[in-house]
């Protein structure tokens, strides 16, 4: 089969990671895989550009609240990634894409037309920091828009109203809220704004030397996105900012080709000039990508210091509650997302709490049955996204304590209750998951795949899985609706459910929805 390379950018938030990889060039049925990855450059932002001042990727703030980074300082880690990736690789490069983390924001003043006369005598960040309106970009990381979430909400007609519309309701780190902080704190900055860009379609932009469109998928991280439709909500644009919509750029569908790579590229690291550039998109759908994950029924369960489930729907469903979110996906699908803030967290606590290790927690799953006889956690260790619960409190039900005698019973009870929330939580995307891949620190102990397996009731598969979003990007880049399969990886242990087990749990469940209901409200 004709292949060709294809480069992934994750522009993360404490580095700048690429990867290219060899994959089939033709569209094939839909079932090509690529063949490996040919090389994989990272660039660190603390270490390697120091005179940025960043902590862990972000500026330091005297108010935790705040979360930003500097543009200038990804343009860099774009030049000095592809300086690292060298003319060899960058002459074979035949499509780019980008991942960007979810929900930052850049702010150009008028004269973008400069993206497209760049000079390679120059690095981007001298070139490009003139037109930005705003030297600091805000991320993620960012928790500061409280009262313009409650402000946007109020407008729309409330959080469910807001999430039917637009995927999720408002979340502080949403870039509807910040642009509207923003233009509220900075009305002069705001005035000479002439051009809103997510992360990935700021880089996206200078990659093609015009000014991007925002896909669907990174469009719907944004409050501003009608999900249904995919086309910015007029009300949704009023409610958050005046003149938002002339600032906004077209949207456009994930696989979609921006045009060649930009001149600067070709003739400072000589990629082709034939080399094509596809939309950017957020990390959350690049990582589906980057795991394999493509059709409605196949879901991710991240298991690191928070538990994340994400996966494909069928169709759009909300949230009834407005804690978990809808994105589109890169295949065009709805995805849902769910973060769960109690995840090794919490396990390491009860570990901890006992005096364990990891080998006796895991002896400490085995040592007793599924479903507890009863007893039951609501694993609390710390203030919950999913239910909300604004104040840490750790419940004990069905008779479990809190003392050394049941620490056993303390360990099975902390993982069950986490993946009976999940299920419970996750009830309203309507598609019962029939094959989960688990990846994260905890995806390769095999009794938490057992208990996951046995309390959702499908099979659950490990996979070591390193810069998923990067590698996503690159296989996005082939410019196909359904990309290439990710070349296959180290796989962990997997796990089936046991009828027997998932029975147990079936019965748990309304005693659980009774007890989280109680307890969060």
């Amino acid at each position: 089969m004709n292949s060709a390379f294809y480069l992934g950018i994750d522009v993360g938030t404490q580095s700048l990671t690429a990867i290219l990889v060899e994959a089939p060039r033709s569209e094939g049925d839909g079932e090509d895989r690529a063949e490996g990855i040919a090389s994989r450059v990272g660039v660190h932002y603390d270490t390697e550009l120091p005179r940025y001042g960043t902590v862990n990727g972000q500026l330091p703030n005297e108010d935790p609240a705040i979360g930003r980074a500097p543009p200038c300082m990804w343009l860099e880690a774009l030049d000095l990634a592809f300086r690292k990736l060298g003319s060899g690789a960058c002459r074979e490069i035949s499509g780019v894409s980008v991942s960007g983390q979810q929900h930052g924001s850049v702010y150009l003043r008028p004269g973008a037309e400069a993206l497209q006369s760049l000079t390679p005598k120059q690095s981007l960040a001298e070139q490009i920091e003139p037109i930005l309106a705003r030297p600091e970009a805000p991320i993620w990381t960012d928790s500061s828009t409280t009262r313009e979430c409650e402000e946007i909400r109020r407008e729309l007609g409330g959080p469910h109203t807001v999430a039917e519309l637009t995927g999720s309701d408002t979340f502080e780190r949403f870039t509807g809220p910040q642009i509207r902080r923003f233009a509220r704190t900075e009305p002069e900055a705001w005035a000479r704004t002439a051009h809103v860009c997510l992360v990935s379609s700021f880089v996206t932009s200078v990659l093609a030397g015009r000014l991007a469109a925002i896909d669907h998928g990174d469009g719907s991280g944004m409050n501003l996105l009608d999900v249904r439709r995919l086309k910015w909500s007029e009300a949704a644009m009023a409610a958050t900012a005046t003149g938002l919509r002339r600032r906004l750029p077209p949207t456009c569908a994930p696989w979609t080709v921006v045009g060649p790579i930009a001149p600067y590229f070709v003739s400072r690291y000589g990629l082709p000039a034939s080399a094509k550039v596809v939309a950017g998109s957020g990390d959350n759908p690049c990582s589906l990508v980057g795991v394999g994950v493509r059709e409605p029924g196949e879901a991710v369960l991240s298991l690191g210091t928070s538990d994340t489930y994400f996966g494909l729907l069928k169709d759009v469903a909300v949230d009834p509650e407005a804690n978990g979110h809808v994105f589109i996906a890169p295949s065009g699908h709805p995805m849902s997302l769910i973060c769960f803030r109690n995840g090794s967290l919490a396990r390491e606590a009860v570990r901890d709490r006992y005096g364990l290790d990891w080998p006796g927690f895991d002896a400490a799953l085995r040592a007793t049955p599924a479903g507890n006889d009863g007893m039951m956690m609501l694993p609390w260790f710390e203030p919950e996204i999913v239910p909300r619960v604004a104040r840490p409190h750790v419940h004990r039900l069905g008779g479990l304590r809190d003392e050394p005698e049941q620490a056993a019973r303390n360990c099975r009870a902390v993982v069950e209750g986490q993946f009976l929330s999940m299920r419970l939580n996750s009830r309203w995307m309507a598609t019962q998951p029939r094959r989960l891949v688990a990846t994260g620190g905890g995806s390769r102990n095999r009794e938490l795949l057992q208990i996951a397996a046995d309390v959702l009731d499908c099979r659950v598969e490990s996979l070591e899985v390193t810069d998923g979003a990067a590698l996503g990007a690159a296989l996005r880049a082939t410019g196909q609706r359904l990309p290439p399969l990710p070349p296959v990886g180290e796989r962990g242990p997997a796990a089936e459910p046991r009828p027997e087990a998932s029975a147990i749990y079936d019965a748990m469940m309304p005693r659980y929805a009774e007890a989280q209901r109680r307890a969060a409200g």
